[in-house]
């Protein structure tokens, strides 16, 4: 039986691609969930941490409930240090191009349990869940 080259390339490539594909190892270590899963995981988990990323800018004037502020463009190795591996991170930002990348972040830290809101804040208000606004409540004001 003869096999003609053309077929044997085609095999050859595919045979080499394989192998190499099968060793990649799992680059996402986090979950992205739409709004009505986020939330819903969220309110079950009683390590849940709600972490805005965006600006403090951003943040003081709508954020979603109980959220805290750890801004993408801070020190996250700091903030991954201080925070305990057991937690269970839910983070967002406005459209989530943010909340991706510091998801990344964190996963490699080692939390493993680490959830991005899909569609970030635009997803969350477009499927009605309130968000907060308006100044926040500081030490001194209460």
């Amino acid at each position: 039986m003869k096999i003609s080259v053309p077929i044997l390339i085609i095999i050859a490539i595919f045979c080499m691609d394989f192998p190499l594909s099968a060793q990649k190892t799992d680059s996402v270590n986090y979950v992205n969930l739409d709004p009505y899963y986020f939330h819903l995981n969220y309110l079950k988990d009683d390590t849940a941490m709600l972490i805005d990323v965006r600006e403090y800018f951003e943040f003081k004037r709508t954020r979603i409930k109980d959220a805290i502020n750890i801004p993408s463009s801070g020190n996250l190795d700091f903030a991954a240090d201080t925070l305990s591996k057991d937690l269970a991170l839910f983070l967002y930002c406005t459209t989530d191009f943010r909340s991706i990348r510091v998801a990344g972040k964190f996963a490699k830290k080692g939390f493993r349990k680490v959830y991005n809101l899909t569609g970030g804040m635009k997803a969350w208000k477009e499927d009605g869940y309130p968000l907060e606004r308006g100044r926040l409540r500081g030490r001194s004001e209460e």
